[in-house]
C-alpha cells in the first residue's frame, strides 16, 4: 500500500510532551489509528465516542474506585477508542492490576505520563495534526479524481481504470463484471486468485478490515463490482474514498460503452432489416460482407424466421441459447448466419457456402438437429415455431425470401393439423387459401360443401367429416380408410352412404372431389385463424 499518512498511538510518542511517556498495557495496539483527543474525567462516556478516540485523564473520577476504573476501560474498548493516557501523581499513584490484564487482553494501550503535563497543548498539537492530515486527504483526493477525469475523455477500455487505481493505491484490484470471472491488477497466479476469491465471498457475510468493495449499478441494476484487497495493514478511510470515486469513473465508462454499443446495434438493425426490405443495392450488401468478415462462395440465400412463445419469465435467455444453437447448427450445414432479433422472434440470414443441389436437403437437416436437441427438448413450456421463405439466388433478392417466411409463419401459426410445413414452397394450396381469404369470404364457399356433413356431426356425433378426410386421403379404398380409422367394413358402408346423402352421389367425382379436399383445407385454415367464423357454419 502507498503510504498516506494517519496518526497512530505509536506515532503520538514522537510529539511534544510524550518524552516521557511510557505504555504500561496492550503495547499489541499502539498501531491504532487516532482521529481525534478527549480529556475525559467522567465515569462512563459509551454515547460520546465515535471510535479512534485517543483519551486523556487525570483519573480523578475514579482514583478510588477501581470497579469505575475497570468498567470505564471497557467501554473505551467496546466503542473502539484508540488508547487511554493517564496522569500519574496528581490523582492516582498507580494502574491497578484489573485494569492492565483488560487491556493486554483485548490489545487496547493504556499510556502514562510520569509527570504533570498539558492537556491543552497535547489536544491542540495532535488536533493541527489531524487536521492538517484530513486536509491532506481531500487534497490528494481531489487532485486523483480530477486526474481521473481528464482520462475517462481518452481511456478506451475499463482495464485503464484498474490500472489507474492501482497505480494511486498499491493494492490488489479485484474487478468483477456482471456473471463474468473475477479480474485481477496486477495479474497473480491461480492458486493466490482462489484463496483471494474465496475471501471475497466469505466478506459479503463476514465484514473484513482488509477488503473493500463498491458496486456499480447502472439504469438502477448491479452491473459489476469493484474491489480493493490489502495484504498487511486495514484498508483505510482514504482507501475508501478513493474506491468509490474510481467506481463512479468506471460506471460512466461502462455506460458510455453501453450507449456505443447499443447505437451500433440500433444502426445495425437498421441496415439488417432495409437488407430484408429490399432496401440495399446488391453492392452495398457486398461490402457489408466484407467489412464484417462474412465470406461466401455462392449468392444462394434463404430467410428462416423463428419465433419462441415461453410462458416463463426466462425468455431472454432462452432467445440467447436459442441464437447460439441456430447459428452453431446452420454453420455445421455450410451456411453464415446473420440474424436479426426483434423481440421473442428472430429472423436468420442464411448464406450459402455449399453446393445448391443440397441447400433445402441440409435446411431441413439443420431445423431437424434443432428440435431434437436437448435444450428444445427441454421447452416443456416454450413452443418454436420454424419457418423459411423461398429460395433466392441473389443478396439483393433477400426481401422476397424474407416476405414469402413471413408468410409461412402466419399460415403455420393458423394451421391446425398436424402436419408441419417450414418451408413456403411446400404449403402449396395453403398459400391459396391464405391469399383468397384477402379478397373472399371463404367461410360461404365452405359452408356451401361442408355444411351438412358438420351439422350431422353435431347432431348424432356421426363422424362423418373425419371420415370423409381419411376416405379422401386413401384415395376412396375401402380397406384402407377402414384400417386407418380403426372400423369394421361395415360402419364404413352405413357412413359412406350418409355422405352420399349429405353430398351428393356424385361426390367422389374428379371436379367435386377436388373442390371438396380443398374446402376441407379451407375448413382447417378458418377452425384456427376464424373460429367465430368457423362456427357459424355449424
Amino acid at each position: 500500500m502507498k503510504e498516506h499518512f494517519q496518526l497512530t498511538v505509536a506515532d503520538v510518542f514522537k510529539r511534544k510532551h510524550f518524552e516521557h511517556a511510557r505504555v504500561i498495557a496492550g503495547e499489541g495496539g499502539i498501531h491504532r489509528i487516532v482521529k481525534w483527543v478527549h480529556v475525559v474525567e467522567v465515569t462512563s462516556i459509551r454515547n460520546l465516542l465515535n471510535g479512534n478516540e485517543l483519551i486523556l485523564s487525570t483519573g480523578v473520577a475514579w482514583k478510588d474506585h477501581v470497579g469505575l476504573f475497570v468498567s470505564l476501560v471497557k467501554e473505551l474498548i467496546e466503542n473502539k477508542a484508540a488508547g487511554l493516557c493517564i496522569e500519574i501523581g496528581t490523582y492516582i499513584t498507580e494502574i491497578p492490576g484489573e485494569v492492565t490484564t483488560l487491556a493486554d487482553e483485548h490489545q487496547f494501550p493504556i499510556i502514562v505520563f510520569q509527570q504533570e503535563v498539558p492537556f491543552v497543548e497535547i489536544t491542540q498539537d495532535l488536533h493541527s495534526t489531524i487536521i492538517n492530515q484530513q486536509y491532506q486527504k481531500i487534497s490528494d483526493l481531489e487532485n486523483y479524481s480530477q486526474s481521473l477525469n481528464k482520462r475517462l475523455l481518452t481511456i478506451e477500455t475499463y482495464e485503464d481504470i484498474l490500472q489507474f487505481i492501482f497505480s494511486a493505491l498499491d493494492l490488489q484490484i479485484i474487478f468483477r463484471l456482471k456473471d463474468n470471472e473475477y479480474e485481477f491488477v496486477p495479474e497473480i497466479n491461480r492458486k493466490e486468485q482462489i484463496a483471494i476469491i474465496n475471501q471475497l465471498e466469505k466478506s459479503k457475510t463476514q465484514p473484513c478490515e482488509w477488503i473493500a468493495s463498491s458496486p456499480i449499478f447502472l439504469f438502477g441494476q448491479e452491473y459489476a463490482e469493484l474491489f480493493i484487497y490489502s495484504e498487511d495493514i486495514p484498508v483505510s478511510e482514504y482507501d475508501l474514498l478513493i474506491l468509490d470515486r474510481t467506481a463512479t469513473a468506471l460506471a460512466q465508462h461502462l455506460l458510455r460503452d453501453l450507449y456505443v454499443e447499443e447505437k451500433k446495434r440500433v444502426e445495425e438493425y437498421e441496415w439488417l432489416h432495409g437488407w430484408l426490405e429490399g432496401e440495399h443495392a446488391l453492392e452495398d450488401i457486398q461490402e457489408y460482407l466484407i467489412e464484417n468478415g462474412i465470406k461466401t462462395k455462392s449468392s444462394d440465400a434463404a430467410v428462416l424466421i423463428t419465433k419462441l412463445i415461453s410462458f416463463k419469465d426466462k425468455l431472454s435467455q432462452d432467445v440467447t441459447y436459442l441464437k447460439l444453437l441456430f447459428r452453431s447448427v446452420f454453420e455445421q450445414n455450410g451456411f453464415a448466419v446473420i440474424f436479426v432479433e426483434k423481440r421473442n422472434e428472430i429472423t436468420f440470414i442464411l448464406l450459402n457456402n455449399r453446393p445448391k443441389k443440397n441447400l433445402k436437403e441440409r435446411i431441413k437437416r439443420s431445423i431437424d438437429s434443432i428440435q431434437d436437441s436437448e435444450f428444445i427438448r427441454k421447452q416443456s413450456s416454450a413452443k418454436l415455431i420454424i419457418a423459411a421463405g423461398k429460395f433466392i439466388q441473389a443478396f439483393d433478392d433477400i426481401h422476397k425470401s424474407y416476405q414469402t417466411a413471413k408468410e409461412t409463419l402466419r399460415i403455420q401459426q393458423k394451421m391446425t393439423n398436424k402436419q408441419i410445413y417450414h418451408f413456403y414452397e411446400d404449403l402449396h394450396l395453403y398459400r391459396l387459401i391464405s391469399q383468397m381469404s384477402k379478397h373472399t369470404d371463404l367461410q360461404e364457399i365452405a359452408s356451401e360443401y361442408l355444411q351438412p356433413v358438420i351439422q350431422y356431426d353435431q347432431k348424432y356425433n356421426g363422424k362423418l367429416l373425419e371420415t370423409l378426410k381419411a376416405y379422401l386421403e386413401c384415395n376412396g379404398s375401402k380397406q384402407e380408410t377402414s384400417n386407418k380409422l380403426f372400423i369394421v367394413r361395415q360402419t364404413l358402408y352405413h357412413r359412406l352412404q350418409k355422405l352420399e346423402n349429405l353430398l351428393g352421389e356424385d361426390f367422389m367425382g374428379h371436379e367435386k372431389r377436388v373442390a371438396i379436399e380443398f374446402m376441407l383445407l379451407v375448413y382447417d385454415y378458418l377452425a384456427a385463424s376464424q373460429p367465430k367464423k368457423i362456427n357459424q357454419i355449424l
